[in-house]
């Protein structure tokens, strides 16, 4: 390998440290904007509220989450590092949509106590992310794997939600 061409896969693999930072920080800044919206009137409120035996408990949710986070920051970088094109575009595209439906669900949810309009954001949110996952595919069949497990997670939240609604008709 010559100098020139060392000195550019190099370059590339810095690049793409950097990207994958990147995506990992813009992810952990959805995530902390909409925990930010939880504080403790959030909490209170969701303590109160009736909920099905197959809520799990609180901490749960953290380890959940970072895991989430990162197969979504890590999904968008495979697609980031494809070349330039239309698809490549639009799933990144998605893929951002998806994020913003995401950080709007705990705002509703926790910071207005709007269980059925989060509700609605989930359905949204499971749409962007199935959308994503097809658009990803055929860029990168690992890429939209990786999303899976959100798309499972998110549809359970779902189910969670509908439930805390029909339970709390006059708190929902």
């Amino acid at each position: 390998m010559s100098l020139a061409n060392h000195y550019i896969a190099r370059m590339a693999r810095r690049s793409s440290g950097l990207g994958l930072l990147a995506f990992l920080g813009i992810t952990a800044a959805a995530a902390a904007a909409g925990a930010r919206s939880t504080g403790k009137g959030g909490e209170i409120w969701y303590r109160l509220l009736r909920k099905p035996s197959f809520n799990p408990p609180p901490w749960v949710f953290g380890p959940v989450w970072t895991t989430l986070y990162g197969l979504m920051a890590v999904s968008a970088h495979r697609i980031w590092r494809k070349p330039s094109s239309p698809d490549r575009t639009r799933a990144l595209a998605i893929w951002a949509t998806q994020l913003g439906l995401n950080g709007i669900w705990s705002p509703l949810f926790f910071g207005k106590h709007r269980p059925r309009a989060a509700l609605v954001d989930l359905i949204g949110l499971a749409a962007a992310i199935a959308a994503y996952i097809r658009a990803a595919s055929k860029l990168d069949r690992a890429a939209g794997a990786l999303m899976a497990p959100y798309l499972a997670w998110v549809g359970f939240a779902g189910v969670l939600n509908a439930e805390i609604v029909r339970r709390n008709r006059l708190l929902a």
